[in-house]
């Protein structure tokens, strides 16, 4: 049997052949190319998904910026169809400003995002990788988009704000809308204080984000293990996020995507194929990190990718400090008495299965 065929034969949830998946993508699709744009990429490629729309939240790279990019990749690749929809340009409290400043009592950040510092690549050693920061890494405002090398999108983002889309796609389809959240969660932390039914109306979230205890000599997690960029740039939303009633929660943690590096080797693979999707990767992934998001992804479509996993009640520090933002989770007999609630932490992976996975959908 193919692959590609296994791959449909895996997709749990469908209750009968040709009946979709729904799904609506929360992500900062900093580009071109790399983790976010190939995670919605994994969505975007699968047979059996339909992807209701994609909305925008500054994360790794700004709003704006991030809409151009992510217009440019629908058109590239053929899915210009798919709405996308702006959502927040700043944290619902965290400012750059305060950040800079804690940043000389507190120590530095390794990964600022749009805010502009920290490892952008992978340096690979055989069968190791090594985190490098670029030295032409440069910010910018949050409204300005520098020049884009893949060319500016004809496509133009809808007229609805992100969280006001969520909640109409959700409550237009009521308990068969999966959330994906790739990025920060301010959008989805607005749409449950819009909406408070609106968490509860879906099928449940899969998330990338939170750190427990990950084994590596990466820098940025090695000496503060509960630290994750997608928590700590928003905490307060992910606070107000993690609470909601969700029917279930699935959270792709550092300690497993660091498992799993975007290697050469898979960019080697999906140039075999000519499709638009693998020509826009081979053209335009230049990044060799961590598959953060494209885990998340094709997590949810297999499940049975995930080898390991914690059932743990987790939130996020909000107290001011060192600790801002990161993830706490607790046992159930050790968990707070009201407001947390389970998730299912990934922590580990069938790494041969998953990049197998990838690439035939990326070559599809």
């Amino acid at each position: 049997m193919k692959f590609s065929l296994f791959v449909l034969v895996l997709f749990y949830g469908s209750a009968c052949v040709g009946q979709k998946r729904l799904v609506l993508i929360d992500e900062d699709g900093s580009g071109p190319g790399g983790s976010n744009q190939m995670a919605m990429l994994t969505l975007l490629q699968a047979p059996q998904v339909e992807v209701l729309g994609i909305t925008m939240v500054t994360g790794n790279a700004w709003r704006d910026e991030e809409t151009q990019h992510t217009l440019r990749m629908l058109e590239l690749t053929g899915h210009g169809n798919v709405p996308v929809a702006m959502g927040a340009v700043f944290p619902l409290v965290r400012t750059q400003e305060e950040t800079r400043l804690a940043s000389a009592l507190d120590g530095q950040v390794t990964w600022l995002g749009a805010w502009g510092q920290g490892p952008t690549t992978l340096d690979e050693h055989g069968s190791s990788v090594t985190p490098v920061t670029p030295n032409d890494l440069k910010s910018h405002g949050p409204y300005d988009i520098p020049p884009m090398a893949e060319g500016q999108p004809a496509l133009k983002a809808i007229n609805e704000d992100a969280a006001h889309f969520l909640i109409r796609q959700v409550r237009a389809n009521p308990h068969e809308v999966t959330i994906y959240a790739g990025g920060p969660l301010t959008n989805l932390a607005l749409a449950i204080t819009i909406d408070p039914g609106f968490a509860a109306l879906t099928r449940g979230i899969v998330l990338m984000g939170g750190s427990l205890n990950p084994q590596t000599d990466d820098p940025e997690f090695a000496t503060s293990p509960r630290h994750e960029f997608n928590f700590w740039f928003d905490p307060e939303a992910v606070h107000i996020v993690l609470r909601a009633a969700w029917p279930r929660v699935d959270v792709t943690t550092v300690d497993v995507s660091i498992k799993a590096p975007f290697t050469q080797k898979l960019v080697d693979e999906i140039a075999k194929s000519q499709s638009p999707t693998a020509r826009y990767i081979t053209a335009w992934s230049q990044e060799r990190y961590y598959m953060w998001d494209e885990l998340a992804a094709c997590a949810w479509l297999d499940p049975s990718l995930i080898t390991r996993e914690k059932v743990v009640s987790m939130d996020v520090n909000l107290g001011r400090g060192p600790e801002y933002g990161d993830t706490l989770t607790w046992t159930d007999k050790l968990k707070p008495l009201t407001g947390v609630r389970p998730v299912h932490a990934q922590l580990d992976v069938d790494l041969e299965r998953f990049q197998k996975m990838f690439v035939e959908l990326m070559r599809r």
